[in-house]
């Protein structure tokens, strides 16, 4: 306790540290006055009855912080990006030219951000007229002339890189991962909302059904606070050596390996691809063409998020996305090459190809445990869902595992700057 007390006290006094909180605060208030600002051909009082109405769009809204229901310039989120990085994340395994952009260190980042805000562009535009065919066949908006409807998808677009461009500045010169950071934001603030329409349908009947959610939840966040921590050392042991004119000790050392390499990305990701499905189906569900229309009808049947196919697929994306990422950011080959490289070896174990071969075997051994446990907390509150009748927690569940996953990382990064920090002052 005095050790967090301590952390909080350097978070507070020190400039650095302090004028970053104050940056970041100041973001999170902008993106949530943005969130207010609403597109003016919209009517708002149906848009709200159609959301109230569908699981699904108040899916979406919860994720986008609110900005959809209240249809404002930021209604698309953060979501086209995001597809955008997974689509260019997975290109790099294709194309050798991107994959050798990843390894060119900074300037290979600058890249391939900047080819992920050029693929943006389109995605942004076909879920902004997706978006537009769908609220008009709700008769949310009416016929738009050509010039207001190019109005209409500009200021999505531009909505949508307003709040790219929020992310970026936050992870310069904020506190942590901007994009994680806004999404956080995002689900804190209709976190009220849901609350208060869980109370609103509580009843006798309901008031033990609601106390065993509370107790799932409070186990829930225990459960991923403990896995996002959980690590396996593998001992490395270095040899005397000689350099030059200096010598270097035997010494002993650890590699972890976390049992969630991947965080809370694999989520999001997730997410993301799951409701991809409904919003075609929604977009081509009013087709003229009878075929269209009723493949449509039946994709937004089968990607319900309270149904069995939903839940399934969103548990097999979960794991699918932590092994994909854990592969990106955890390379075994140059592990086994660094250590190989400094001397080092992992006792009883030949260095060179041996070490790599056990490395990813311990590597896929854990990343397996972690992968199956954040596919069965994804899905967790739709099974509660299905138990206790309150529909309400199956949009709930995979916005708390962010939320923790987020606070997770954040005082990670909080920690690992005032530890640094603190370093640079006593070098001196």
């Amino acid at each position: 306790m005095k050790e967090i007390k301590e952390k909080i006290r350097l978070l507070i006094t020190d400039p650095e540290l302090k004028r970053k909180t104050i940056f970041t605060l100041f973001i999170f208030l902008a993106f949530r006055i943005f969130a207010f600002i609403p597109v003016p051909v919209i009517n708002l009082d149906r848009l709200r009855i159609l959301f109230s109405k569908s699981q699904f769009l108040s899916l979406l809204d919860i994720f986008s912080g609110g900005t959809l229901i209240n249809f404002s310039v930021m209604a698309l989120g953060l979501n086209p990006y995001i597809n955008a990085s997974i689509i260019l994340q997975l290109l790099t395994m294709i194309f050798p030219q991107l994959e050798q952009l990843t390894k060119e260190g900074e300037y290979g980042r600058y890249k391939i951000n900047q080819y992920t805000r050029f693929l943006t562009v389109p995605l942004t535009i076909i879920q902004s007229i997706g978006i537009y065919v769908l609220l008009k066949n709700q008769k949310i908006i009416g016929f738009l002339s050509p010039l207001e409807f190019f109005s209409f998808i500009f200021t999505l677009v531009a909505g949508t890189f307003i709040l790219v461009w929020f992310g970026e500045l936050i992870s310069e010169f904020g506190l942590g991962n901007g994009i994680s950071l806004l999404i956080f934001v995002g689900i804190i603030s209709r976190l009220p909302v849901g609350f208060g329409r869980t109370i609103s349908i509580i009843n006798q009947e309901l008031i033990f059904n609601v106390i065993i959610f509370l107790i799932l939840a409070v186990l829930v966040i225990a459960a991923v606070v403990y896995v996002n921590e959980a690590i396996r050392k593998i001992p490395v042991f270095y040899a005397k050596r000689i350099k030059g004119n200096r010598i270097f000790q035997q010494a002993s050392n650890y590699l972890p390996l976390k049992l969630n390499q991947a965080g809370v990305i694999p989520i999001i990701f997730a997410v993301s691809f799951v409701l991809f499905p409904q919003l075609v189906g929604n977009f081509l569900m009013y087709s003229k063409t009878p075929l269209i229309a009723g493949l449509a009808k039946f994709l937004v049947k089968l990607f319900n998020p309270s149904g069995f196919f939903y839940n399934f697929f969103y548990f097999l994306l979960v794991i699918g996305f932590t092994f994909f990422y854990t592969v990106i950011v955890f390379n075994p080959q140059k592990i086994a090459e660094e250590i190989q490289k400094h001397g080092g070896f992992i006792p009883g174990i030949r260095p060179g190809l041996a070490t790599k071969q056990y490395l990813e075997k311990i590597l896929y051994r854990i990343t397996s445990v972690g992968a199956i446990f954040l596919g069965i907390i994804a899905i967790l509150p739709a099974i509660i869902s299905k138990i206790t009748g309150m529909t309400n927690l199956v949009i709930g569940g995979t916005g708390i595992l962010i939320v923790v996953s987020v606070i997770l990382e954040t005082f990670k990064t909080i920690e690992a700057q005032l530890v640094m920090r603190n370093y640079d002052r006593f070098s001196y």
